[in-house]
């Protein structure tokens, strides 16, 4: 299933499609815009047409099992390197291994990348990664010498995926479901990863000395009540931003 978008909106829809999909897309620029299509099924092609009003169908070629995989490559952020298992990384680095699948989190986004730059400069201390997605934060956090180290979210699946993967790592994470009300567990640092109205409903339940966010634009800032901004990075026109209790 494909869908055309235009120029203004590639960024925003390359984001959609990384959670809608993500074991993988392909993208093809087009004359004023780019087509954006994966490999899926019926429940596939119903989240399409919820969050773009539109898809196509295509005849799958052969091969197509493969082909996905050449869309997810390794990066280097700092001292970390975050890839698929199928890939091999140097032996200067943290390696961070993670198996594209059910849960939103490669590290291949800029947002990702972002937190993980934040999180390389602070002193490693206690760590809430809330919305763990495939747990690439938390396990990143874990070699760097966070600990303990929790997990929250909301789906089921990302509690799974975060549990396994660190598991393939060798890591320990207490990885956790909860609910949108529910309290979060105390830590001297929290990264949230998340959408910026999810990150500015954090501020009252967080109970944490540090707080670096993402999951938006540049053009767009948290206002989070009892935090003072602190610094912000940028990638790609997406921003992180870190945050200290006032």
């Amino acid at each position: 299933m494909s869908v055309h978008v235009g120029l203004a909106r590639a960024e925003e829809a390359r984001a959609t499609m990384v959670e809608l999909f993500p074991e993988g897309f392909e993208e093809v620029d087009e004359a004023g815009g780019i087509e954006l299509a994966a490999y899926t099924d019926a429940a596939g092609e119903e989240r399409l047409w919820h969050f773009f009003g539109s898809a196509r169908g295509d005849e799958v070629e052969a091969g197509w099992e493969d082909r996905w995989r050449i869309f997810h490559r390794p990066v280097h952020v700092g001292r970390l390197w975050i890839g698929p298992p199928w890939e091999q990384a140097s032996e200067d680095v943290l390696v961070v291994v993670i198996d594209p699948g059910r849960a939103f989190g490669t590290g291949s986004h800029p947002t990702t990348q972002l937190c993980l730059q934040f999180l390389q400069e602070l002193e490693p201390s206690s760590l809430l990664d809330v919305g763990c997605g495939s747990g690439v934060l938390s396990i990143a956090g874990a070699l760097l010498g966070f600990h303990p180290v929790v997990g929250v979210d909301i789906e089921a699946p990302s509690i799974e995926a975060t549990r396994d993967n660190a598991r393939s790592n060798g890591v320990e994470i207490d990885a956790r479901l909860v609910r949108a009300e529910d309290p979060l567990p105390s830590a001297e640092a929290a990264v949230a990863n998340i959408s910026i109205a999810s990150v500015e409903a954090l501020a009252g339940r967080l109970d944490a000395r540090l707080l670096v966010t993402s999951g938006y634009f540049i053009s767009e800032q948290p206002v989070l009540s009892g935090y003072r901004h602190a610094d912000r990075r940028a990638m790609n026109e997406w921003a992180s931003d870190l945050y200290e209790r006032a």
